[in-house]
Formats: structure tokens, C-alpha cells, sequence
């Protein structure tokens, strides 16, 4: 039987056909943290609305921490995607994020712990944790632009993702300088941002990128 032989040429086009189904179809990570993905972005809106409206400490806290773990899954995936693109930075993109995303958990985990037993009195000093949200805002908004200056170098997320992304790292960005100098949450500077990220740009950003995931790389249009 040689190279040539139909049978063999049959078995060759059934290989190239799988191969191709599984670079269009999502992997069960991927699927996974598509679901993270939307998790998060609910997570996003419930701490909005607990932290901004309900002022319940417990929920936000919760919320909070709920959020920063589900995005570590959530980096993963992406860093899967894009280091086809540049592999470094999406190296750079998937440490800020994590970094970030762990540190965002830590401060709703310190968040949820005094709101469950609340000590005598909260020292006034910056959380050590994630102090004026630099992990929170700060590593997070650059790992964001990052991933969102790569989705516009690739052709496996669309480009209104990337957008998105950019939109919500400057409301993030300023929302970490608002705190680290206003610090007052009631001034426009921080409460203007902080209700578009909060209500809108993180959990639309989110929910956007769960869909993209679950569609696998095939999917992306």
C-alpha cells in the first residue's frame, strides 16, 4: 500500500479534520474559565452593588474575593491564547494579572473577616495587603492593557474586546490614583469611575471575554 493509496489518503484527511476541530473548539480549561469568566463579571456587579448601594461590608467583601479568584482562572486561558502572539508579554500580562487578581482576594478576604467579627477599632493606615487597591487597581489595570493592546494583535479574540479593555484599564487607572490622592470616595473623581466600572465596563468586559472563551478560538467573530 503506498503513500498514494486512497485509504491511506482517507485516514490522512480524518486526522487533519480532528486536528482542525480541536484548534476551533474550546478546551474544558477553556470552557472552565469561561464560566469564571462570567462569574467574575457577576461577582464585579454584586460587589458594586453591595459596596456602592447596600454599603454591606459582608456581600462586598465576599464578592470581592469571590471575584479575584475566579480571574485567576480567567488569566490563564487568555495567557493560552495569546502568547501566539508575543509570548512575553502575555507572560507579563498573565503575572500582573494573577499577582493582582490574588491580591484583589486577599483584600476581600481581610474585607469579609472584619465584617464577620469587627475589631474594637480599624486602623486608619492603608490595607498592607493591597494597600489604596494597588493590586486591585493598579497591577490589575496594567495586566488589562496589556491583554488588550495583544487581543488587537491577534485575530482569535475581536477587536471590540480590546477596546473594551482599554476603556476599563483608564477607569481603573483612575480609579487607583483616586485613591492613593482624593481618597475621599465621594468626590466625582473617584465616584464617576467607579460606578462605570463597577455597573458597566468590568462586568460587561468580563461577561464579553466568558463568551469568547466558551466559543473556543474558532469562534471568535
Amino acid at each position: 500500500m503506498t503513500e498514494h493509496d486512497p485509504g491511506n489518503l482517507a485516514i490522512a484527511g480524518r486526522a487533519d479534520a480532528a486536528a482542525g476541530a480541536r484548534m476551533t473548539t474550546a478546551t474544558p480549561f477553556e470552557r472552565f474559565s469561561a464560566l469564571c469568566a462570567i462569574l467574575a463579571a457577576a461577582a464585579g456587579l454584586l460587589y458594586a452593588v453591595a459596596f456602592i448601594v447596600l454599603q454591606n461590608g459582608l456581600l462586598s467583601g465576599l464578592a470581592l474575593m469571590l471575584g479575584g479568584l475566579l480571574t485567576t482562572a480567567v488569566m490563564v486561558a487568555v495567557y493560552e491564547r495569546l502568547r501566539q502572539v508575543d509570548a512575553a508579554f502575555a507572560l507579563w500580562a498573565l503575572l500582573l494579572g494573577t499577582v493582582g487578581a490574588l491580591g484583589t482576594a486577599l483584600h476581600g478576604g481581610y474585607d469579609l473577616a472584619n465584617a464577620l467579627h469587627p475589631p474594637a477599632m480599624l486602623p486608619s493606615l492603608p490595607s498592607e495587603v493591597d494597600p489604596r487597591g494597588l493590586s486591585t487597581f493598579g497591577l490589575t489595570g496594567l495586566a488589562i492593557v496589556t491583554i488588550a493592546w495583544l487581543i488587537g494583535r491577534s485575530g482569535q479574540f475581536p477587536r471590540g474586546l480590546g477596546y473594551l479593555g482599554y476603556l476599563l484599564a483608564i477607569l481603573i487607572f483612575i480609579l487607583y490614583l483616586g485613591r492613593l490622592i482624593v481618597l475621599d470616595p465621594a468626590n466625582l473623581a473617584i465616584a464617576v469611575p467607579a460606578l462605570l466600572t463597577g455597573f458597566v465596563v468590568n462586568p460587561a468586559w468580563y461577561a464579553w471575554l466568558g463568551v469568547v472563551l466558551w466559543r473556543g478560538p474558532g469562534g471568535q467573530s
